[in-house]
């Protein structure tokens, strides 16, 4: 396992232990970053109409099509470190 795949899964297990929850569009940056940097880009049908969340969450991982997995790490981690200063 390499350093930056080590430390992206430590950036997941840590963001577990922030004190306050985020604000939605910090949630939605966590989530397309993970996504992003775990799966590579948006995969399936994109949620229905009425699925707010999931739309919000599809979009987002969409707007990051192209990011190359382990730049998506790098941002995911410095986010959470952002995150838990």
């Amino acid at each position: 396992m390499s350093d930056l795949q080590h430390a992206f899964e430590q950036a997941a297990e840590d963001i577990k232990r922030l004190g306050t929850r985020p604000d939605n569009d910090t949630l939605l940056k966590l989530y397309a970053l993970f996504k992003q940097g775990s799966d590579g880009d948006v995969q399936g049908p994109q949620p229905g109409f009425f699925d707010f969340v999931g739309t919000a969450k599809y979009e987002a991982w969409a707007q990051l099509r192209g990011v190359d997995r382990n730049e998506a790490q790098r941002r995911y981690i410095a986010l959470v470190e952002q995150l838990l200063a």
